[in-house]
């Protein structure tokens, strides 16, 4: 095995760490309402707490890889995401698993970008650096899969814990193989932090998640949900203008003028949402509505991890060869028919003849989307400023992923909510009726105390679960449709140089020839 390829395992596996802390963690919420006594709203923001803290400093962490190392970088980001699961199989409250959470985020944003540059710049030839992206996929749809197989599996031996333990084992594999074959690259050109952006920009994000998330106790329509939307517009238009008159941007708005860019930013940004959104409803359908264990939960979840996989591999392998226009464009099609037809799915669907099927068109559609995307967002800049590109795609990731979470869950909550008193009226004092409400787990517990409950809590669910997969469906067509007007329908395109974009000089790169040697 070549240097190079040793560098590529290095960093799936980092990716592989990551990726099965999000969908390991989805798969034990029904066991976190349980037993830290956390209600829905608690259980969002114990995914967007991890979700947010990636979103919003992933830009941030890109850009300090670049300048300062991406292999000490990586190095870091890895021992700190390993403490930190420590840190979370131990703590005793939701609130203080959100904080851990929040921590763990933060070292995963420094993980996340370093691995695309490190790939950038040991790829450099597009083909076979869509190759390695295919992988790199691959290893985001085998994390999909492993986690709620493992996190089931765990489970079913061992507390909650045991969940965020099994996450530093591969954390430390990732560790030892980053200090034996990853090389020092980095960009002294690249300039120092742009502090009042990211100020600003965490503010934004935060006070979006934060008002999404709470609009189902508040209100939609109410003055702290209005007042909170409106914050976060105020500012995301001081984040715009702060980027567009600063020296140094932590993020050039102007790459948003590159269709290659912005278009397929926006597709990354769709699918993560719909993705995370999906994610944390199915564990708790499989596990509230048709009463699967949860390692029976995660073996289901299976086909759309594998079909993620695979179709990964194929998107990078299409892409250069009959263009990212079309590839982007099918993919968001299938994604988009996939979750209007499970917007129908009732409590006994068969799993084998429907949800199957829906599973395995739904993973079809992500990896068909991912990897071109991603590839197509890398082309813009060139290799040693990859840390730049790579980290605005995993913000894409992050913020479809966090925005996911919170406005489907939000969602998801507010009709459950409402449709659960319609089918309760009356039959529940009112302090048992709002427990009901701002928690699955507890209105399941109930249902299994008394009689005729059951048929109420599957409705109120299925009422969520229909009316989010519709939005989730509706938003990826009108996706493709904009992937067909905006994505440059070209196969292979030469990637950007430095000579191009960047001065000559400052810039130290890692070339094919010593990554071999």
């Amino acid at each position: 095995m070549t240097r190079r390829y040793a560098i590529l395992l290095t960093v799936c596996l980092s990716v592989l760490a990551i990726n099965l802390d999000t969908t390991i963690v989805n798969v034990a919420l029904p066991s976190l309402s349980r037993d830290l006594d956390a209600g829905t709203r608690d259980l969002l923001w114990i995914v967007d707490g991890y979700n947010l803290a990636f979103a919003a400093l992933v830009l941030a962490a890109g850009s300090l890889s670049d300048r300062w190392g991406r292999r000490p970088a990586l190095v870091v980001g890895l021992i700190g995401f390993a403490a930190s699961s420590v840190v979370a199989a131990y703590v005793d409250s939701a609130g203080a698993l959100v904080a851990v959470r929040v921590v763990m985020g933060v070292f995963a944003a420094l993980i996340f970008p370093t691995t695309l540059s490190v790939i950038s710049n040991a790829f450099p030839d597009r083909r076979e650096r869509a190759a390695a992206l295919g992988l790199w996929g691959a290893a985001v749809g085998v994390g999909v899969a492993a986690g709620p197989v493992a996190g089931g599996w765990l489970l079913q031996h061992f507390y909650w814990g045991s969940v965020f333990l099994a996450l530093v084992p591969v954390a430390v594999l990732a560790l030892v193989m980053t200090l034996l074959f990853v090389p020092e690259s980095r960009d002294r050109s690249v300039p120092a932090l742009d502090r009042p952006g990211l100020l600003v920009s965490v503010a934004m994000l935060g006070t979006l998640t934060y008002t999404i998330i709470e609009a189902p106790e508040r209100g939609w329509l109410s003055a702290a949900t209005l007042g909170g939307f409106a914050a976060a517009a105020v500012l995301l238009v001081a984040f715009v203008r702060i980027e567009q008159r600063v020296a140094h941007p932590m993020l050039d708005v102007t790459l948003f003028r590159d269709r290659r860019f912005s278009a397929a930013s926006g597709a990354v940004t769709i699918s993560f949402f719909a993705l995370f959104g999906f994610i944390f409803l199915i564990t708790q359908f499989f596990q509230f509505v048709r009463d699967y264990d949860a390692l029976g939960t995660g073996l289901r979840i299976l086909p759309v991890a594998i079909s993620l996989a695979g179709a990964s591999i194929l998107g990078g392998f299409l892409a250069p060869r009959i263009g990212t226009k079309l590839v982007v464009a099918t993919g968001m099609t299938l994604l988009g028919s996939a979750f209007l037809w499970i917007a129908a799915v009732a409590v006994d669907s068969s799993y084998a003849a429907v949800i199957v099927p829906q599973m395995l068109l739904m993973g079809t559609g992500l990896g068909l989307i991912t990897t071109p995307a991603t590839e197509s967002i890398l082309q813009v800049l060139p290799p040693s400023r990859a840390g730049v590109g790579s980290a605005v795609n995993d913000a894409t990731r992050e913020l479809g992923g966090t925005l996911g979470v919170a406005v489907i869950g939000s969602l998801f909550s507010s009709i459950y909510a409402a449709r659960l008193a319609t089918e309760l009226d009356g039959r529940l004092d009112s302090a048992t009726l709002a427990s009901a409400q701002d928690s699955v787990g507890v209105a399941d517990g109930l249902a299994a105390r008394m009689p005729g409950l059951q048929s109420a809590t599957d409705t109120a669910f299925l009422a969520g679960l229909h009316a989010s997969c519709l939005v989730i469906g509706l938003l990826c067509l009108v996706g493709a449709a904009a992937a067909l007007a905006a994505l440059p329908g070209n196969g292979y395109r030469p990637v950007a140089t430095d000579d191009e974009t960047l001065p000559k000089g400052g810039a130290e790169q890692l070339t094919v020839a010593n990554l071999d040697r």
